[in-house]
């Protein structure tokens, strides 16, 4: 089981209870802020570089950032990009959020964490998630350039020294063996990461490298293979109803409402991976989009999506409203041995 702060599980548990007695008929869980979408990699299964390259010089202030995080009230903050460490006022971005107690995960490729152990400080509010798509050879493949993998591990190491609190994401492309998977979730939990977090690759049109996509029934039958042989204590990050979904044993439909993301250009509409437009304003966002046109079986370009920004929520969403989901989430986090 992950090591997630008590105070985070409470905070979360307070504020969905509160959403409920509001009738709040939606609203944001996590929070993506991509103060910029510059990157010093060019890994082959990334949009936002493509997507963003017109005006990928474009950052947005520390009062823009600190004004869209309370605007949007989500307790979690994801902070991503592009490599959010390379904006010049991360560091104040980070405190100012942080200030508002709010949790933030700071996602990097793990080349610029040295620095940024000196420019930060530990909190229980604050988590570095680094990003590894696999081991040495497969990660170093999927990021363009040799050397990364063995910088992002030391980056683990070194941020666990100072007292950092360290997570990871993988995003899993076709190709890979699962037990190379398998074998890069052992190692990170010895080496004493919080929590591992997994999801499939969503299929960006403006990625060329089609073959390295997985399609829906793939991707469920990539994870059942991945997640039961995985060795007992390997530290999930994620909600274990969305480990289920992944495997095929849960059906839920998309919230893209519950991870809104916000860029230089605005608020994305509908959600993280598709933007057919941006948003002015939170507000605008969640009344002007046409949420029930997105989602499996209602646009095409969701068919092969699990990712967890969509459906990590949906899970946590369905504990809210069925005791029987609540329980088995909670006995899982408390009780599971992996």
């Amino acid at each position: 089981m992950a090591g997630q702060p008590v105070e985070l599980t409470l905070r979360l548990a307070r504020y969905l209870v509160e959403s409920k007695i509001r009738r709040r008929r939606r609203f944001p869980l996590t929070m993506i802020l991509e103060p910029l979408e510059k990157c010093n990699l060019t890994c082959e299964g990334c949009g936002r570089i493509r997507e963003y390259a017109p005006v990928i010089d474009r950052m947005m202030t520390v009062g823009e950032c600190l004004t869209a995080v309370e605007e949007c009230g989500a307790p979690v903050v994801s902070i991503a990009g592009g490599e959010p460490l390379m904006h010049p006022d991360i560091d104040r971005i980070v405190e100012g959020i942080v200030r508002q107690r709010r949790f933030v995960y700071l996602c990097t490729n793990g080349l610029l964490m040295k620095g940024a152990l000196t420019s930060l400080s530990p909190s229980p509010y604050l988590a570095f998630v680094v990003h590894l798509d696999g081991l040495r050879e497969t990660h170093d493949k999927s990021v363009g350039r040799r050397g990364v993998y063995d910088v992002a591990v030391a980056a683990i190491r070194m941020a666990r020294r100072a007292g950092f609190r360290v997570c990871t994401n993988t995003t899993l492309y076709n190709g890979v063996q699962p037990g190379e998977f398998q074998a890069l979730f052992a190692m990170l939990t010895r080496m004493g990461v919080e929590g591992i977090m997994v999801s499939p690759a969503f299929w960006f049109e403006d990625v060329g490298a089609k073959d390295i996509f997985l399609a829906r029934q793939q991707a469920i039958e990539f994870f059942q293979a991945i997640l039961e042989g995985c060795r007992n204590g390997t530290r999930f990050y994620n909600n274990p109803l969305y480990l289920d979904f992944l495997q095929g044993k849960r059906r839920y439909q998309c919230t893209p409402w519950s991870v809104p993301t916000r860029t230089p250009l605005g608020w994305r509409q509908p959600c993280y991976l598709i933007a057919d437009q941006h948003a002015g304003t939170f507000a605008e966002l969640m009344r002007g989009t046409p949420w029930r046109n997105y989602g499996f079986g209602r646009d095409p370009r969701c068919a092969s999506c699990m990712m967890h920004c969509g459906y990590e929520g949906s899970a946590i969403l369905e504990a809210l409203e069925k005791p029987a989901a609540a329980w088995e989430m909670a006995k899982r986090a408390l009780f599971s041995s992996k």
